[in-house]
């Protein structure tokens, strides 16, 4: 494995000459086991924003991010929301602000307080929404995405007020969302309507995940996403198998045919028209994706180029449902109709309208036999690339290596974030950061999902020691 150091290297000793690195250490070592008991018990609120649960509990989940952050000593705190586009409310979402003194810039710190659903609990080795320590992690659903990244801004914001005291002049805003795991829906409405409340310097998104254990990243760029449904008609009705089989093909035949035009012999992606670019900086090992991935032993990787670029650089399309008669309620008849619904990830650099009309062309170009086929576009969202030479990368890039002891990496992510492009659009001139407290094996949205407690610890230090840097001026005159 090989690491991608990018800092430049006047930095790293300006900036532990600026910053009382040992002294936050201390702070957030001697807070530790009160951050995560308050984790415990955020854990312990089964806030889910999708309609089919309980809506007080998401009230609560919001109410209580509210003490914690008034706790930490901040009076202006505010539960807010925007209507959904069927005039419902919005999930509750926390905005609190501790204002900058003259001359210093704000830092906007984003998490989110609403968690998945806990599937089945019957895959659960504990109570989902009991916290529950084993072998050094934290077991629960919200533990890891995304309720340790609130504790992580919350605890790093106590570590900066005890230490650096009147000293502490940035501006910091907190913006804990509360809808994010059901898809954001009044995100743009939310920030167009609370544009001034939420404008800062800097945006720290803290919803991904480090590399490994040991191994600190900074998610650097994300795949952006279209979808869309194909769909394949082949007759009027549906037919007997055994009187017209042969001369006709059934829909799912053909759909299965049109499907194989996806891709390669190599497993590339074969619509043209896609970017894609073997640019990763990063080795990700075969055995470890494997590992990470749960492959079967004997199944081949696809694609072409480094691994990492696979995953970050180049674009990726799945089928991720099918309309066909399912095997329980199968006959001997032609199927005239099938559908697929497609996900293509796409490349940090490509326009996901273009992307879209790629799809859509290659669809209806490579129509199998003759047959009907038309193509309903979905979903798009934009790709995410940083700008790692910025003030505000630099000085995460260093606060990572100083609180791990080992260099930080920069990492894509192949899927996407949706909101962070509403966030760029709505703060053009703001340096957007994405971090995290997952690893490899924290299991967002699975069972089992944990949170691994030395790595929060680390966390929690890297974003003070961030934090105090900004503080002390590494984004330069404001």
């Amino acid at each position: 494995m090989t690491h991608h150091e990018p800092q430049n290297p006047a930095t790293a000793p300006d900036l532990a000459a600026r910053v009382p690195v040992a002294e936050l250490r201390g702070s957030v070592a001697a807070a530790f086991s009160t951050t995560v008991s308050e984790l415990i018990d955020l854990v312990a609120i089964p806030g889910i924003a999708w309609d089919a649960f309980d809506a007080a509990q998401l009230e609560r989940s919001a109410e209580a991010v509210a003490a914690l952050i008034r706790s930490a000593g901040i009076d202006d705190v505010q539960i807010l929301r925007v209507p959904k586009d069927d005039g419902t409310p919005g999930g509750p979402a926390v905005v609190a602000r501790k204002k900058a003194a003259p001359g210093k810039p704000t830092v906007v710190l984003y998490a989110h307080h609403d968690v998945q659903p806990p599937g089945d609990e019957a895959l659960w080795d504990s109570t989902p929404f009991t916290a529950q320590e084993r072998n050094g992690r934290l077991y629960g659903r919200g533990a890891a995405d995304d309720k340790a990244g609130i504790m992580a801004h919350i605890a790093a914001f106590r570590a900066l007020t005890a230490t650096l005291g009147d000293s502490f002049g940035i501006g910091v805003t907190f913006f804990i969302e509360g809808e994010e795991e059901a898809g954001s829906p009044t995100f743009a409405a939310f920030l167009k309507e609370h544009n001034a409340l939420l404008a800062g310097d800097v945006i720290v998104v803290a919803d991904s995940a480090n590399w490994q254990v040991g191994i600190p990243a900074l998610t650097t760029s994300l795949r952006g996403l279209v979808d869309g449904t194909v769909e394949v008609r082949v007759s009027k009705h549906a037919v007997h198998s055994g009187m017209f089989g042969g001369p006709l093909l059934d829909a799912p035949t053909l759909l299965a045919r049109l499907i194989a035009t996806f891709h390669d012999d190599r497993g590339s992606v074969a619509v043209k028209g896609l970017q894609s670019s073997d640019t990763a900086a990063l080795d990700y090992p075969e055995e470890l994706f494997r590992a990470d991935a749960g492959v079967l032993d004997g199944v081949e990787l696809a694609g072409t180029g480094s691994l990492a670029s696979r995953l970050w650089t180049q674009p990726a399309l799945s089928v991720i449902g099918m309309d066909i008669t399912g095997v329980d309620m199968s006959s001997n008849t032609l199927i005239p109709m099938a559908r697929a619904k497609v996900s293509l990830r796409i490349a940090p650099g490509q326009d996901p309208a273009q992307a879209m009309a790629s799809l859509e062309e290659h669809v209806v170009a490579h129509a199998p036999f003759g047959a009907q086929v038309s193509f309903v576009p979905g979903e798009g969202g934009q790709p995410f690339a940083t700008d790692t030479a910025a003030p505000a990368a630099q000085a995460a890039l260093w606060a990572m290596g100083e609180s791990w002891g080992v260099p930080a990496v920069e990492t894509g992510m192949g899927g996407s974030i949706p909101f962070i492009a509403d966030l760029k659009e709505s703060f053009p001139d703001a340096q957007i950061l994405v971090t995290g407290v997952e690893d490899p094996d924290s299991r967002a949205h699975s069972a089992n999902e944990s949170l691994h407690l030395a790595e929060f610890e680390k966390a929690i230090v890297s974003q003070s020691l961030m934090l105090a840097a900004i503080n002390a001026g590494a984004l330069g005159e404001h």
